[in-house]
């Protein structure tokens, strides 16, 4: 077996290792473009739009079935770049997408990952304000916002306050994308500090109030999450790493208490788009020298895949009516934890719901009828990369529930 492990690996394409410098677009897209060539099986380059100036918004995507979306198989984003001149996040991507295809077929824990989940990266949301930054400099340069001067993270629909600021193409491309997947879990990387933030980044004015909290309903999981993450960083871990006279312990904060912000991408994914993410500032210096990159992937690597596997926590499944027929548009939710916006089912009948090991209520809601409760229990472990698996039957003629072999039938 050991041999024909050591013969498939040297069969396994191999392309010249990124370099640690930066990677101004048109490099980028050749790297990018090298990759999808020499792993087509796994990899898919696709553009989501265009920047104001005109460059392409290139996302890779990695997975066995990289093109398409496979039931059961979650959907994880990572997002880099947004602000131009915050530039560690954009490298450290492309160095993700190189090690995760060369990884497949010869590690053992990359090669599930990739089997297991569907993992589309962002290099860079904004190429335009990245090629504006005249001087790199660690605090503000030009290029933090758009080409039409505007600051993508506090471009997005706000649902605490409305926020009428004209919908930028970078911002209205990341959001038809989400529309077009049933993305699970993600995380935005920028840099000028070193904290894992995570929701929500506004709150209600009349209840929030500075250095108060904006809480979302599944508080413990983001904390959980913005922890994974923060806890494989050797810096940081540290409360204070940048020496600034916010102290982070654990290295994560909840983004209101931080710096309240309208309009920001973190919280509208959670809302709108059914996705857990949170902000990875992961860098005091917001453009530092290149020959600090080595040392920034290797302080991030670890937590970069750590955080990947976490969208397999919780419970996932389809909820499918008396023929079998998928039901799209079910309100899925954990009884006590209401989001603004009801988790529904997608045009499978699918259902992701991230959620901590513990006992939890599951409540089911078919348009038109009442709601009907389950019970389920997360276990302390994940099950070799899957969440835990619900499936829900729907009988309208019944007013009772089967419970067997984790298939429910609901009235």
């Amino acid at each position: 077996m050991d041999c024909a492990r050591l013969w498939l690996g040297l069969l396994l394409p191999v392309v010249a290792a990124l370099d640690f410098s930066y990677h101004h677009q048109p490099e980028m897209e050749r790297f990018l473009k090298s990759i999808t060539q020499n792993y087509s099986s796994i990899t898919h380059l696709h553009s989501i739009g265009k920047s104001v100036e005109g460059r392409n918004l290139w996302v890779l995507t990695v997975g066995r079935f990289p093109k398409e979306h496979r039931i059961g198989i979650p959907e994880f984003k990572y997002v880099a770049n947004m602000h131009g001149d915050e530039t560690v996040g954009r490298e450290l991507l492309l160095h993700l997408i190189e090690y995760l295809v060369t990884s497949d077929g010869r590690d053992p824990e990359i090669t599930n990952l990739i089997n297991s989940t569907r993992i589309h990266i962002m290099p860079s949301m904004n190429p335009d304000g990245f090629e504006a930054v005249v001087k790199p400099d660690c605090f503000y340069s030009k290029g933090r916002e758009n080409s039409n001067f505007y600051d993508l993270n506090r471009n997005f629909p706000d649902a605490f306050e409305f926020n009428n600021v004209p919908r930028q193409p970078e911002t209205v491309a990341v959001m038809k994308w989400l529309n077009t997947e049933t993305f699970v879990l993600s995380a935005n990387l920028h840099g000028g500090a070193l904290v894992a933030s995570y929701p929500f980044d506004n709150g209600v004015p009349a209840t929030g109030t500075l250095y108060s909290r904006s809480l979302t309903p599944d508080d413990d999981v983001f904390q959980y999450l913005a922890r994974t993450y923060a806890s494989r960083n050797p810096d940081m871990r540290k409360r204070n790493p940048c020496r600034t006279k916010i102290e982070f312990p654990g290295g994560i904060v909840n983004g209101y208490f931080w710096y309240p912000l309208k309009g920001g991408m973190q919280d509208y994914n959670y809302i709108w788009a059914q996705c857990f993410e949170i902000t990875l500032e992961l860098s005091c210096c917001k453009y530092p020298r290149k020959e600090k990159l080595p040392s920034f992937w290797n302080d991030n690597k670890d937590s970069l895949i750590d955080y990947i596997k976490q969208v397999h926590i919780g419970v996932k499944g389809q909820i499918f009516d008396q023929n079998g027929t998928p039901l799209p548009n079910v309100t899925v939710e954990i009884q006590d934890r209401k989001h603004v916006c009801p988790y529904r089912t997608n045009k499978f009948g699918e259902y992701y719901l991230l959620l901590l090991p513990g006992f939890y209520v599951i409540e089911v809601t078919v348009p038109g009828h009442n709601p009907h409760l389950t019970k389920v229990t997360i276990p302390q472990k994940s099950q070799n990369f899957s969440a835990l698996k619900r499936i829900f039957y729907f009988h309208s003629e019944r007013s009772w529930i089967i419970s067997q072999n984790q298939i429910l039938y609901v009235q």
